[in-house]
């Protein structure tokens, strides 16, 4: 990880020694420490069982850890109620009472801390507000779309102001170009409050777009954390590489390892390229190179590299502001190129012979897949 430490009381979350078990023998969360800082917004991704949910969870109180300390504002929450942590929740389903009016909904938090009748309304309205639904306060749920009732959602998680709101896949039901809108609007929000967010989502694309920082789950273990950049430019590992963006892969042998930072490998169909070594475990190690599409380029439609293999191309498909090339490249016949439009000038068409070419910077070589040995 790149990121530099947080001061200790820029901390307002903090994972200590995290484990997580449902049966006692398979660990769900595996040795969790993650510092979560006031006024962020980090972002759990990763797959279905990844272990993303169960952190957030057990930050909600709506879990117990296994072992480990989860602290709030520098104090233990494990023996405090959910109900009691003070901490907004937006799930995914809304969770809306369908027998009470809109600002009834949004107010309810504060019924449950015993502000009087006048002041919960004069909150709730401010909080529908702040969301673009003040006229519909006296509606019920159900005569609302599900991007207004996500609203309702988010207005009754910021209405009590917690210094914590935790969002589990909160956008999940709503369509491409609404899921969209919602998250600029959910960025927003969380910048004119200054909220720390938690965030829950297996999207990659929804990830990169509104966080602060990403930790990415596999397997119980935080693989990397970083910013969106960091995360893209510069993945740390194989799964990192291939779940966060599009990404080309090729496997080979680690046959030199260079100065500067760089290392010279020989790929499985004879080839020898030159790449970043970014995680490598030595000379006669196996190794997973990880490219970009859009840093490949066809030989003679964009600058030269010291990089260069030859491809056969099995698809193109126009996307407007570029074509995506398909080839079958170095053993792979998946290897994408994203060749920017230009007038006039030509595609490679099917079945047609090019060369690919990459600078040595934009190859990182990655460890070997899992289950693969180390050992040439």
């Amino acid at each position: 990880m790149s990121e530099i430490s947080p001061q200790a009381d820029d901390v307002l979350v903090r994972f200590s020694g995290v484990r997580k078990t449902y049966d006692g023998e398979v660990l769900v969360v595996k040795d969790l420490n993650l510092e979560i800082r006031r006024g962020e917004f980090l972002t759990l991704l990763g797959p279905s069982g990844s272990g993303k949910t169960t952190s957030l969870m057990m930050l909600a109180g709506f879990e117990v850890p296994t072992e480990g300390e989860i602290t709030l504002d520098g104090r233990s929450i494990r023996a405090v109620p959910a109900h009691e942590r003070g901490i907004g929740m937006v799930f995914q389903n809304y969770a809306l009472f369908p027998h009470m009016t809109i600002e009834e909904n949004v107010a309810f938090p504060l019924m449950v801390r015993g502000l009087s009748r006048d002041a919960r309304s004069i909150k709730a309205k401010e909080a529908l507000a702040m969301v673009k639904l003040d006229g519909l306060a006296r509606r019920r749920p159900a005569q609302l779309s599900g991007g207004q009732q996500q609203r309702v959602a988010l207005a009754r998680a910021l209405v009590f102001e917690p210094q914590l709101v935790l969002m589990d896949e909160p956008l999940g039901a709503l369509d491409k170009q609404l899921r969209e809108h919602m998250q600029m609007e959910i960025k927003q929000i969380h910048k004119s409050l200054g909220v720390t967010v938690v965030y829950v989502t297996h999207d990659q694309t929804e990830a990169l777009t509104m966080s602060d920082r990403i930790a990415v789950f596999n397997d119980g273990v935080i693989q990397q954390l970083d910013t969106p950049n960091g995360l893209y430019e510069n993945p740390q590992n194989r799964f990192v590489a291939n779940f966060i963006g599009e990404n080309n892969t090729l496997d080979g042998v680690v046959e030199e390892i260079l100065p500067n930072g760089f290392c010279r490998v020989h790929l499985t169909d004879g080839h020898f390229v030159t790449a970043r070594a970014v995680n490598v475990a030595g000379v006669g190690a196996r190794t997973s190179l990880s490219m970009r599409p859009e840093k490949v380029h066809v030989e003679g439609l964009g600058p030269s590299h010291v990089n260069r293999l030859m491809g056969t191309v099995k698809e193109t498909v126009y996307h407007g502001d570029h074509t995506r090339i398909r080839l079958a490249v170095a053993g792979t016949l998946d290897f994408v190129v994203k060749m920017r439009f230009r007038p006039n000038r030509p595609c490679p068409t099917v079945g047609e012979r090019v060369a690919v070419a990459f600078a040595a910077e934009d190859c990182l070589a990655l460890d070997a897949a899992p289950g693969e040995s180390q050992e040439s």
